[in-house]
């Protein structure tokens, strides 16, 4: 075996040693599982509306965009997307990107052209760090959820253009940003703030129109805000809302818009569906979070500590790796599926079940998966 085989070999056992191995499970269509690993907050992804509207235009458009968006891959549809994104989150303008990862590094990246210091939450999203490495900016790692340690890292570089980085309800332990906190620290010092919406998206805010709208942010001009479109909009690609000048940025000098093929426009189509739906969902919302205190109630009855989740997504600890991989396996056997998050996912170094909560789950499944969880518990 070549040498950088046998490298790579010894780092999967490494792996394997520490319980980080990761497998991938394809499901069929038309599982039976009840679904608490997966981000379809709403359950619009097999609405009749959206799956109609995906439909008809690939019988328009046909499969793919064909190309870049800059290229041949711009649609009226994408133009209509971005029209009804930008009018929902509260902003002049928005861009859609094939995913919400790479609209974080679009936007990080874009951002770090007249930004100096980029400051990120200690637990922010896989993208949005990556988007900070790519930057060529300096990055400083903020203590999670602290505007005054924001507050902190800014003073001590003055005269300094900056942004901070953070998610709006973050993604592994589903807490909320104080981002009200955050901008008042930002905007007394002239720096940005840039917001990643995604688990808040569809679910808290006016119409579910976001965390950012909610806490009086939307359409301030040192506030941009990135989400997928792949959670409670049940599809796939990213956006990112903004002042219309750095949309006119991300444009031109964006790599990962650029260089990228364009979202097909029937998954354009499908989203566009559900954002309409999305926006008079408010018995949708009322579910989940009914949801959300009925499995805190159970969870913690029985013995299990955990907190009231923001939005649709919260964590349950794990004694270390391989319990939770088996927690997860002996769930995902009994038909419930839920997200198993280990290292490097974690910020913290610690391992969880991750639970998603879904609108679109029967209630007594979804009474069922709570049983479930906590009778397989290690």
């Amino acid at each position: 075996m070549p040498g950088w085989l046998e490298a790579l070999e010894r780092l999967a056992g490494s792996r394997a040693k520490a319980g980080l191995t990761r497998e991938l499970r394809p499901r069929a269509a038309g599982d039976v599982v009840v679904d608490l690993a997966g981000n379809d907050y709403l359950g619009l992804s097999a609405h009749p509306a959206v799956i109609e509207a995906a439909a008809s235009s690939v019988r328009r458009y046909g499969l793919g965009a064909t190309g870049s968006r800059l290229v041949r891959g711009s649609t009226d549809a994408h133009e209509q997307l971005e029209s009804a994104l930008a009018t929902w989150l509260g902003f002049p303008a928005a861009l859609v990107f094939s995913s919400g990862y790479l609209a974080n590094l679009a936007a990080v990246r874009g951002l770090a052209a007249v930004c100096d210091l980029v400051v990120s939450d200690a637990y922010n999203h896989a993208s949005l760090i990556d988007g900070c490495k790519i930057s060529g900016a300096r990055t400083v790692i903020a203590p999670h959820n602290d505007p005054g340690g924001v507050a902190a890292i800014l003073d001590a570089h003055p005269g300094q253009s900056a942004v901070v980085v953070t998610e709006s309800v973050f993604s592994v332990d589903g807490d909320l940003a104080p981002l009200a906190e955050l901008h008042e620290v930002t905007s007394r010092r002239g720096a940005l703030l840039l917001v990643d919406d995604a688990h808040a998206l569809g679910i808290l805010g006016p119409t579910g129109a976001g965390g950012v709208y909610a806490a009086g942010l939307a359409g301030r001009d040192d506030v941009v805000v990135t989400a997928t479109l792949s959670k409670s909009l049940g599809g796939a690609g990213g956006v990112v809302a903004a002042p219309a000048p750095f949309i006119r940025h991300l444009i031109d000098t964006g790599r990962t818009f650029i260089y990228d093929t364009a979202l097909p426009p029937a998954v354009v189509a499908g989203v566009r569906a559900a954002l309409s739906v999305a926006v008079a969902a408010d018995d949708r919302r009322a579910v989940l979070s009914a949801r959300a205190a009925r499995t805190v109630a159970r969870l913690t009855a029985a013995g299990f500590p955990v907190a009231t989740p923001a939005a649709g997504v919260m964590s349950v600890l794990a004694p270390g790796p391989e319990a939770a991989v088996a927690w997860a396996a002996d769930c995902r056997d009994r038909g419930v599926a839920v997200g198993c998050f280990r290292p490097p996912s974690t910020p913290d170094g610690t391992s969880r079940l991750r639970l998603t909560l879904n609108a679109g789950v029967p209630d007594d499944a979804f009474a069922h998966a709570l049983d479930v969880i906590v009778e397989c518990a290690p």
